[in-house]
This record gives structure tokens, sequence and C-alpha cells, in this order.
């Protein structure tokens, strides 16, 4: 059956996240603010949850329309065939959100959803009341200025979750946001790659999977795994197919920071993801990072000085690492931070920034390019 999919993801990141899309053969894409729009099918829902690195879920959006009272909140839902997708001991668990609409009282939506649901149910199965003692289906009922959106999550938890990351750092960055870094810098096997402020590991881990091309959701599970509309041999299929694309390119990722603990956690993420072998981790401060590597990468995601207290003290590391970068001549390095004069203290204006969202932070990633001298500050 073809459906509307919609892949979410952070403000920022949607091309990213439309490239990944595109890589993977999809076309005919509509890029929104936090989604992409594309049609697929069963097997397209186990595929993009399997393969999407930068997108928060897949969704299945069920319908789209104009409601300025509940009557018309009902009916636009009511006419949904949500038999095609649910059996009748669905557990139907309905979340909500309103955006500068007139149907503000998130609650009274997904009770009136979740009321309208059950009668589209009722017509179909012919029964008045429903266990729900079934496998769940996750509906949302999103509002923005008076246009509904009715979805339903095929993903479970959110796609960042891969499933390696027991423990993560006082300041953890999400693996989807440290995938996009990745991703957006243009790293290749064939280079070295850097993070001298590892914290638990995430990007070098999210750089190791790439590198090895090991699909981010192989080794977790998916709330849709338990749909009748999904044969479970596709699941079984496409996983063996993930397996199978697994390469054998050699890479280099170096992964340092000055705590110890979290360089114990980090290898126990890189050994749970099955990098371990692709990642040296050591105890280092920043300000003795060097290489003997002609080339390479930095990416890194250092402290934003958030904290009370901790703002020199971020500052002047930034003066350190400005002073360490600039004597890796051939090398590339993409630095994300929500510190807005975070080149000041760096002492180079960037070659390129892209505004994103670290969580609720919005930060800048900056960009600078091997062989380009950008202005000193």
């Amino acid at each position: 059956m073809e459906y509307t999919l919609i892949a979410t993801s952070t403000f920022g990141l949607e091309s990213v996240v439309a490239g990944e899309l595109k890589s993977l053969g999809y076309e005919n894409l509509k890029v929104e603010n936090g989604k992409v729009i594309f049609s697929g099918d069963e097997m397209d829902i186990v595929t993009c949850n399997l393969w999407l690195r930068t997108a928060d879920r897949v969704l299945i959006r069920m319908a789209e329309f104009k409601a300025e009272s509940f009557e018309e909140l009902f009916q636009g839902t009511l006419s949904v065939d949500w038999w095609s997708l649910m059996p009748e001991d669905a557990f139907m668990h309905v979340t909500g959100k309103s955006i500068k609409s007139k149907l503000h009282s998130v609650p009274d939506c997904q009770s009136i959803v979740k009321k309208a649901i059950v009668e589209s149910m009722k017509s179909r199965y012919h029964m008045e009341k429903f266990a729900e003692d079934g496998v769940e289906y996750r509906i949302e009922v999103a509002i923005l200025k008076d246009i509904v959106t009715l979805t339903v999550d095929t993903s479970g938890e959110g796609l960042h979750k891969r499933g390696y990351r027991r423990n993560a750092g006082e300041a953890p960055i999400k693996e989807t946001l440290a995938a996009a870094m990745v991703l957006l810098s243009g790293w290749e096997p064939s280079r070295v790659l850097a993070d001298p402020m590892c914290g638990s590991g995430t990007i070098a881990i999210e750089t190791a999977l790439i590198g090895k091309n090991i699909a981010p959701g192989l080794n977790r599970n998916f709330i849709s795994e338990q749909w009748n509309i999904i044969p479970q041999y596709l699941w079984r299929d496409l996983r063996k197919f993930a397996a199978n694309s697994i390469n054998n390119k050699k890479f280099r990722i170096l992964a340092s920071d000055i705590d110890e603990r979290v360089l114990k956690t980090a290898g126990n993420n890189a050994k749970k993801a099955g990098v371990q072998d692709y990642i040296s981790f050591r105890k280092l401060p920043v300000q003795n990072f060097s290489s003997d590597e002609s080339c390479g990468f930095i990416i890194s995601n250092p402290p934003y000085g958030e904290r009370l207290g901790e703002l020199r003290e971020v500052e002047k590391l930034y003066g350190d690492m400005g002073k360490v970068f600039s004597r890796l001549k051939n090398w590339n390095y993409f630095i994300i931070t929500a510190h807005r004069k975070f080149e000041k203290y760096f002492g180079r204006k960037s070659d390129k920034n892209r505004k994103l969202y670290n969580g609720r932070l919005k930060c800048y990633y900056y960009q600078y390019f091997a062989g380009n001298s950008s202005s000193q500050i």
C-alpha cells in the first residue's frame, strides 16, 4: 500500500535528511520546516527506519485538513480509514500539539480525535467497545494555524537512539546531530578524523558507522515491527541486506578528552556499536593535540559555557583551540557551539557557518576548510 511518509528532523537538518532520502533512491521530496514528505510503501517504512541517520522519526500521514471547530476536527478525523492501518485490538495512544490555532486546548483535541478514531473503527469492525489490549499505535494530532495533520509514528523511540549509548557525558550531543555534522563536513574514510574533545564518543562513533556503512537502526527495534501490515520477512530480509552492506574499509579516527571517566564511557559505547577497532581513544587535553598527518578533519562539540562561572574558562579554551588548530595547515575543522562570539575567541572567521539546534539550544556549526585563508579576527 502507498503511504504519505514524513521523515521529521531537527530544524536546520531538513536538507540533510532530504539528501539521505535521495541517496536511498527517493524522489519527489517536499521539504518543509522540521520534516521531509515523500511517498512509500511498507518496505520503505522499514528501509527508512533502518537507514536514516539524521531524521528523528518516520511517520505515516493519515490526513491533513483545516479545522476551526471541534466538529470540523471530529469529522475530519472520522473520515480517515483508520482500520486500514490498525486491527480491532489496537492500543490507540493519542498525543497532540497546537500552535497559533483556534483549537488551542490540546487535551480536548486529543480526546476528540480519539473519539472519532473509535467511531471510524466501529463502522469497520461492527463493535461497540474495543479492548485495546493489542499492539500500540502512537497517533499525533498536530495543529498549526488551523491546519490539522494526523500522523502515526512508525519508529517508536526516536531514531537517535541507536542502542549503543547507554551512558553519556554531561553535555551529550544527539546521535542524529553528530551524524549530520559528519555528513555536512564531506569527510571520507580516506582521511583521518579527530575529535579532541570527544566526551562520550558520539561524533567518533557516528563517523565510524558512516565509514563502515553500518545502518544506524540495525541493532534496535521499532514500534511498527509488531504491526500486521508489515510482513515480518521484510524486517528480516532488509536487516540481512543491511548487515551484508557493511564494508571492509580501513580508516583512522582519533578521539581524545581530558576526562578519563568519559573516555571509559566512550570506549564502552564504541564497543556496543561494534566500531571499537576503528577509533583510538586517549586521554589528552586539546591544548596538546597534534598529528603527523598532512591533512585531515576535526569535528568537535566543545563546551558552550552555559553554566554560571564557566564562560571565561570556555572562552580561553576557544582561544587555545584556535592556536592548536592553526598549526594543522591542511586540515578541515568543524565546530558546533552556542557561544555567539566563538569566532572572536577562536581568532579566525569561519569560511561558512550554519544554524543548527542541539536540543533546544540554537547553535552555529562553524566550518573551516583547508587551503582557505579566512580572515583573522
